[in-house]
């Protein structure tokens, strides 16, 4: 009995430590009185609370999944299971606990109020739409419902609408976490740039210290060329927290814009070593390696950025994809480049400028036959693309097929009849041409010249006799 006693002690001590910001020490209270009486589902409740918290996500939901085990009918419980698989970004996972939250209690609006942010996650937003219409079934005014459809719908490029469900969820709760600056990002992306920078103001006179919004005031900044004020805040960020990548790389990358390539490389190294898988930072530092005319540096930084995308190409963008296989090429090299093209063509085969791009590493790859096949891909998607025509001409070139060169030569100066590289194949062709009739008639005299002799002799030969 007296051990019961002293785990409710713990208990009351572990409540106090969490109200004061000391998890580590509320955990250990917990973990003590957990040991002398496991069978208590509030506690182990209580214990993920701690470990979410504290950061420990993973530890936090195997403490949940113990209270679930113990009392599995408490609904608080299954909605904490759901919130900590959706902020550990297992959205399959999270809604399959959100709809237990439903069949346990139908009317409860939160179960659908987090589903719109999975299913937004998830890309599928014809489902948001209807938790969020759900919802409002049973909470018609929930903030946070308004700012989750508001995500859906900035994804889309429904800014207008975005706007407007954000000012509701502005309306209904002011203290709504950075609902200030996700109205301002929204309306960022309307092009209204001076309301979005007041909004973020609005939200950091609440809330000064927070990192999120200074990083997003500073990358507005950027874009309206203040590049000052921007430096300002990236550098705040870096006050409140030393060791944050983004501050690091947002300041390489202002040192870059401005020529500052020294500035620039110490920056995104930081970056990098803060987090080594950090997006984009390889190509920044081979893009200057490249500028400095160091090429083997580039691709140095190239294929580590390369042995990266095996293991996580589904999570590149398109345009970063893109970014890579041109300085691929710059970097000379060809092969790798031919790789990502390949694999971007994968994702839309029906892009004339990918097909042309994929061509032309495979012509510098020495694979020709491929690299017509992919020109005359890129051509029949856009049929007015002269570089790629002229890469086709140069290809039948050197492949001695003047008549095909000299067509595709032709063609594409009916497009652009201006370009100074066509126009030099051109007069390439022409020599070659006058070349070859100068040869042909030299070949024909040359042949004249040996019958007559060969005549001659024969009568030299002939008259001797």
């Amino acid at each position: 009995m007296n051990e019961w006693f002293d785990a409710e002690r713990h208990v009351e001590r572990a409540h106090e430590l969490y109200e004061a910001g000391r998890w580590d020490e509320a955990e250990s209270e917990l973990r003590e009185a957990l040991s002398l009486n496991p069978f208590r589902a509030e506690w182990h409740f209580n214990l993920g609370l701690t470990l979410e918290a504290s950061g420990k996500p993973e530890q936090a939901q195997r403490a949940f999944l113990d209270a679930h085990r113990l009392d599995p009918e408490d609904v608080q419980i299954v909605m904490a299971l759901g919130v900590n698989c959706l902020r550990s970004e297992r959205y399959t996972d999270a809604i399959e606990w959100f709809e237990r939250v439903q069949r346990l209690e139908p009317s409860k609006a939160e179960s659908y109020v987090h589903r719109i942010e999975a299913y937004t996650a998830l890309n599928d937003h014809d489902q948001a739409e209807t938790m969020f219409y759900l919802a409002r079934q049973y909470e018609n005014e929930d903030a946070q419902a308004y700012a989750n459809i508001a995500e859906s719908l900035m994804d889309r490029a429904l800014h207008e609408k975005a706007i407007w469900c954000l000012r509701e969820a502005a309306r209904l709760q002011p203290d709504l976490p950075r609902v200030h600056a996700r109205l301002a990002g929204a309306y960022a992306a309307t092009g209204r740039q001076e309301r979005a920078r007041q909004l973020y103001l609005t939200e950091l006179r609440e809330h000064p210290g927070c990192i999120d919004t200074l990083l997003d005031l500073g990358c507005l900044l950027v874009d309206m060329n203040r590049l000052g004020e921007a430096s300002e805040k990236f550098r705040r960020v870096l006050e409140i927290e030393s060791d944050n990548a983004d501050a690091h790389f947002y300041l390489g990358d202002l040192a870059q814009r401005q020529g500052q390539d020294a500035e620039a490389v110490a920056s995104f190294r930081v970056a990098l070593r803060l987090e080594p898988d950090y997006p984009c930072v390889r190509l920044r530092l081979a893009a200057i390696a490249l500028r400095r005319n160091n090429p083997a540096d580039a691709r140095k930084h190239l294929r580590a950025e390369l042995r990266d995308l095996h293991r996580n190409v589904g999570d590149r963008t398109e345009a970063e994809l893109e970014e890579l296989g041109m300085l691929l090429l710059d970097a000379q090299a060809a092969r790798d480049a031919q790789r990502v093209f390949a694999a971007l063509l994968e994702r839309d085969s029906n892009s004339a400028q990918r097909h042309h791009l994929h061509a032309v590493s495979c012509f510098l790859s020495n694979d020709r036959a491929k690299g017509i096949e992919s020109t005359k891909t890129a051509l029949r998607h856009d049929p007015m693309m002269a570089p790629a025509m002229h890469n086709l001409a140069l290809a039948h070139y050197e492949q001695g097929q003047l008549s095909r060169a000299r067509h595709w030569v032709q063609h594409a100066l009916t497009i652009d009849p201006d370009d100074a590289s066509l126009r030099r194949l051109r007069t390439v062709l022409r020599m070659r041409a006058a070349a070859d009739v100068f040869i042909g008639a030299w070949a024909f005299a040359a042949a004249r010249v040996r019958a007559v002799w060969s005549r001659r002799r024969g009568l030299r030969r002939a008259r001797n006799g």
